[in-house]
C-alpha cells in the first residue's frame, strides 16, 4: 500500500495547500500523538523544532493543539538543527520528536519529519499507521478534559545540542588558528553553527544568519555554494562550511575555493575511519552517487552499496548491512558511530577533527575524480508521467545508448512535483544527448 500523505523524508509541500495547513497540521499532531501514545512505553511526552520559515507561525500552533488533544505533553525549542531535534528527543527520553521543516526548499514551502524516542526516522510501517489515525474522526481521538497534554517552551535548546555534539570529541580538541566560514542559510542552524565554532576558538565569517522568515535557502546555503565558494576567497578562509534550511545536509569548500560535495567528504571520511580502523562493514550510498566514487572504494577495497535517494532509506540500509557510514551526494551524510540522522554540523566536526594538526582541506578531500554527470529537474503536475509507456521507450532508448559507456537514473522527486533525469558518462557528448532524449518527451 503507497503512503498517502508521507513521501522520501516526512511530509513537504507549498504552504496553505491541501496538507500544509492548520487544519492539517493538527490531524498530524492528533494522530501522531495519539499513535504514539498508545505505546506507553515513556512518559507522554513530545517536542518540537522548527528551521526559520514564517509559515512555522501558523503552523506550530496548530501540530501542538494536536497534540495536546492526543493528551501528549509538548515541549517546544524553536529553530534547531534536524538532528539536534533528533538527539534531544532520545536524550529527553521523549516518545517523538517532529521537526517542522521544508529542508532545502524555497519558504513558500513548509512539512514535518518525524522521529521516534530511539531519535530515529519513522519506518514506513509506522508512517502508514499515523495516516490511517489521520483519517479518522477526530473526536475518536480527542482526549478528555483532564488528560490534555501541558505545552511549555524550553530556551536550551542550542546550548544543550552542541553540549551533545562536543561530547563526541576529545576535551582537548579546539580550532585555535582556524578561519572558518559558515553560511547557515537563513535557516534552523543560523545560531548553532556559529556558536559551536566558535566556542571551540575558531574565528568565524557567519553568512546567511539573518532569517527573515522568507530569505531560507534563498541564494544561499547548501544549494547555493557559490556564495561560499566566494566569501572563502573574500576572507582567505582555511575552509566553508555550507548548511541547508534544516542544517542536516552539509557542502563544503576548500581553502583554494574548491566545491566539495557530499560524494567527496564520504570519501575523506571513509578512508581516514578505514586507517583509523573506525569503519565498520563499508559504506551505503544511494542511487545518485557518483560513479568515480564507487570506483573509488573498489580500489581502496571499500564495501560500497547503494541505497534509494533519501538519507532514511541510508539509515536503514546501514543497520541492516551494520555500517557506520553512509551518505548522499547532496550532502546528507549520517555518521552511524555518533548520529541517527544527517547533521551538517556533525559531519563539519568531524572533518575539522580530521584537519587540527594543519592539514590542509584540499588535500584530505582529494580522493577521486568525479565522473562527469548531468542532472536535469522537470516540473511536472502529474509525478506519474513517469509509467507511461512513450517515457519508458525513451529511457529504455537512452539507456541502450549508454550501455558499457555510463548510466541513466530517472525518478520522482520524493519533496518537490518534479522528475529528477540523471545521467554519468566520460562521454559527455553522448551523456548530454540521452538525457535530452527523456527531457524532451517528459515536457
Amino acid at each position: 500500500m503507497t503512503k498517502k500523505y508521507f513521501g522520501t523524508d516526512g511530509i513537504r509541500g507549498p504552504i496553505n495547500s491541501e496538507n500544509i495547513n492548520g487544519n492539517m497540521f493538527f490531524k498530524f499532531g492528533l494522530a501522531s500523538g495519539t499513535y504514539f501514545k498508545s505505546q506507553k512505553k515513556r512518559k507522554q511526552t513530545a517536542i518540537i523544532a522548527k528551521d526559520t520559515r514564517l509559515s512555522g507561525y501558523t503552523l506550530e500552533p496548530a501540530l501542538v493543539s494536536g497534540l495536546a488533544s492526543a493528551g501528549m505533553h509538548v515541549y517546544t525549542l524553536g529553530p534547531l538543527p534536524t538532528n539536534g531535534l533528533a538527539m534531544l528527543t532520545k536524550a529527553m527520553k521523549a516518545n517523538l520528536g517532529i521537526m517542522i521543516t521544508a529542508s532545502h526548499n524555497p519558504h513558500n514551502d513548509n512539512g514535518l519529519k518525524l522521529f521516534g524516542p530511539d531519535g530515529m526516522k519513522l519506518s514506513d510501517k509506522i508512517e502508514k499507521k499515523i495516516e490511517s489515525l489521520i483519517d479518522k474522526k477526530i473526536t475518536k481521538n480527542l482526549s478528555k478534559p483532564e488528560k490534555l497534554g501541558r505545552v511549555k517552551r524550553l530556551e536550551t535548546g542550542t546550548k544543550d545540542y552542541i553540549k551533545i555534539l562536543k561530547k563526541n570529541f576529545t576535551k582537548e580538541f579546539n580550532l585555535r588558528g582556524l578561519r572558518i566560514v559558515i553560511d547557515c542559510a537563513n535557516g534552523a542552524g543560523y545560531k548553532a553553527g556559529p556558536e559551536l565554532l566558535r566556542s571551540l576558538g575558531a574565528k568565524v565569517i557567519p553568512i546567511g544568519v539573518s532569517p527573515n522568515g522568507l530569505n531560507i535557502n534563498k541564494d544561499c546555503g547548501s544549494t547555493f555554494p557559490q556564495k561560499i565558494r566566494s566569501a572563502v576567497k573574500k576572507y582567505k578562509a582555511h575552509i566553508g562550511i555550507s548548511l541547508d534550511g534544516d542544517a542536516d545536509r552539509i557542502i563544503m569548500c576548500d581553502e583554494r575555493s574548491n566545491i566539495i560535495d557530499g560524494d567527496q567528504i564520504i570519501a575523506a571520511l571513509a578512508t581516514r575511519w578505514k586507517n583509523k580502523k573506525m569503519l565498520k562493514g563499508g559504506v551505503v550510498g544511494t542511487l545518485m552517487s557518483n560513479y568515480g566514487l564507487e570506483k573509488y572504494f573498489k580500489k581502496e577495497g571499500i564495501k560500497f552499496i547503494r541505497a534509494n535517494v533519501g538519507d532514511r532509506y541510508v539509515k536503514e540500509k546501514m543497520q541492516k548491512n551494520k555500517f557506520n557510514l553512509g551518505g548522499e551526494q547532496s550532502g546528507h551524510i549520517i555518521l552511524g558511530k555518533f548520529a541517527t540522522t544527517g547533521d551538517g554540523l556533525l559531519v563539519a566536526l568531524e572533518s575539522l577533527f580530521a584537519l587540527r594538526k594543519g592539514k590542509k582541506a584540499s588535500d584530505f578531500f582529494d580522493k577521486f575524480i568525479k565522473t562527469p554527470q548531468l542532472l536535469k529537474n522537470i516540473e511536472v503536475k502529474d509525478k506519474n508521467i513517469i509509467n507511461r509507456s512513450t517515457i519508458k521507450d525513451s529511457i529504455k532508448f537512452a539507456s541502450k545508448l549508454m550501455k558499457g559507456r555510463g548510466r541513466i537514473l530517472v525518478r520522482k522527486s520524493g519533496t518537490e512535483s518534479k522528475i529528477r533525469v540523471m545521467g554519468e558518462s566520460d562521454d559527455e557528448a553522448l551523456l548530454s544527448k540521452c538525457i535530452n532524449i527523456i527531457v524532451k518527451k517528459i515536457k
